[in-house]
């Protein structure tokens, strides 16, 4: 079992920066598969980003590639998202999840059994 906290959020101007974090309890961090999802009101739950448990592998969606970078720490059991260039369509609850096991499908809810309670960001137009 893994606990995940989110923070980092808040209000932004388009184009302007923020980075997010989720931090992890326990010992077992770094057997975790994790990844940032975002939801915006009326709309469904959206892959953003995932880093596999050594930090070797990443992905993407291809709204944010280019202007996202996800890392994490294992020693810290701290996951990072660093966003760039926000734009107004960036505004969401930023949800953070782990994953023990393979990832076939990076960009699957189903994939991610533990869920953190997400960070508010909100880009001004």
């Amino acid at each position: 079992q893994v606990q995940l906290v989110e923070s980092g959020g808040g209000l932004v101007q388009a184009g302007g920066s923020l980075r997010l974090s989720c931090a992890a309890s326990g010992r077992t961090f770094s057997r975790y598969n994790m990844g940032w999802f975002r939801q915006a009101p009326g709309k469904e739950r959206e892959f953003v980003a995932a880093i596999d448990w050594s930090g070797g592998s990443t992905r993407y969606t291809d709204s944010v590639k280019g202007r996202f970078t996800i890392s994490r720490d294992n020693a810290k059991n701290t996951m990072w998202l660093q966003m760039s260039s926000l734009k107004s369509e960036d505004t969401a609850i930023y949800i953070c999840a782990a994953n023990w096991g393979s990832l076939n499908r990076w960009d699957s809810e189903r994939e991610y059994a533990y869920w953190g309670q997400g960070t508010q960001v909100t880009v001004s137009a």
